[in-house]
């Protein structure tokens, strides 16, 4: 368990900065010598290690300010349905 635990604490870094083409072989390489499935893998090298939690991603928002105050207002106009 430690040995599992000391390999993805020496790729999850390297992992976390490179781009998607290149995270295939790396999980790839993970899975086959930690016995686990990919999904697993990925989970273990997107964890920050200190406090446990999943990195953040931040979404672009989607629509601007005035396509947000109609949305209020039909909202407002259906009961909050």
């Amino acid at each position: 368990m430690r040995a599992k635990r000391e390999i993805t604490s020496a790729l999850a870094e390297h992992y976390r900065a490179i781009g998607r083409l290149e995270k295939g072989p790396i999980l790839d390489e993970l899975c086959a010598v930690a016995g686990w499935h990919r999904k697993h893998a990925i989970r273990s090298l997107t964890v920050d290690g200190a406090s446990g939690s999943v990195v953040p991603r931040r979404r672009r928002r989607t629509c601007g300010a005035s396509i947000r105050m109609a949305l209020i207002v039909l909202w407002d106009v259906s009961d909050r349905l």
